[in-house]
């Protein structure tokens, strides 16, 4: 008897852990930092079991540990060559599933990222395409496909995310007529907001959100509940948002309230 309540406890532990995950990054972006034992009594468990909470999520990347408890975690988003290879197969899944919402003679954006490089690696089978992009990895890869028109957008070429950025990309955006966008992001944090790196990124999808007939972010799973530093303008107006694996519920919820959907790769 005694074993099956300590068995239901544990298991009572593990269901409830994706909501204290989810309230202690949001504590996190709130206040910057958050301690052991107020979490410990906030929530009602042991100091020990929010150790193992902040402990898995200092793993995944979403805060940094410190004595005591926690602080916000200051990413700095990796070179694109780093990343190509982060989470691969979660990235081909979410670009298959955005290729099947592409038909055949539609203009395609496609944001620079690794995420939006999958999806053009999964439009091999599509015809009369014309493709929008900032991206010299996707320009290069499309160009050699039949029956496709690429428009690389022009500006001054970022080495790290092999890409052009700048006012001269933004001012190119707002000469196409595009059927759907595919955009990339630096997070999806624990209020459902869409996040960027830089402010240049931020505003350039921001942009293409609101250009596009319609536009969905591409964001795998270790974007989840990740902060980072800048919101990513009017995303809600975007249509959905191609995710690998559904994110926690609070997260999910929280993006559905604000308009785009979740769409889960399969």
């Amino acid at each position: 008897m005694i074993a099956d309540i300590a068995m239901s406890d544990s298991q009572n532990a593990r269901a409830l852990a994706p909501r204290r995950h989810a309230e202690i990054l949001r504590r996190l972006a709130a206040d910057g930092t958050v301690g052991i034992t107020e979490l410990a009594d906030f929530f009602d468990v042991s100091r020990q079991t929010i150790r193992r909470d902040l402990k898995l999520l200092a793993e995944r990347g979403q805060l940094d540990l410190v004595h005591g408890g926690a602080t916000l975690f200051e990413p700095i988003e990796a070179a694109f060559t780093e990343r190509r290879e982060e989470n691969a197969g979660a990235k081909a899944a979410i670009g298959r599933a955005a290729a099947g919402l592409v038909r055949d003679g539609m203009v395609v954006f496609l944001d620079s990222g690794t995420t939006t490089l999958a999806v053009a690696q999964a439009l091999s089978e599509r015809k009369n395409l014309t493709i929008c992009t900032t991206s010299l990895s996707i320009a290069l890869l499309m160009c050699r496909q039949p029956q496709v028109r690429v428009h690389m957008l022009g500006g001054e070429i970022d080495p790290d995310e092999e890409a052009a950025v700048g006012i001269d990309a933004l001012e190119a955006i707002r000469h196409f007529r595009v059927d759907v966008a595919f955009l990339g992001g630096g997070g999806l944090s624990p209020d459902g907001e869409v996040t960027d790196f830089t402010r240049s990124g931020a505003e350039q999808r921001s942009r293409m959100a609101g250009t596009a007939a319609k536009a969905y972010f591409v964001l795998d799973s270790s974007k989840f509940g990740r902060l980072t530093p800048l919101r990513i303008p009017r995303f809600e107006q975007a249509a959905g948002v191609i995710v690998d694996r559904r994110p926690p519920e609070a997260i999910c919820e929280a993006l559905e309230r604000r308009g785009p959907v979740v769409i889960v790769a399969t």
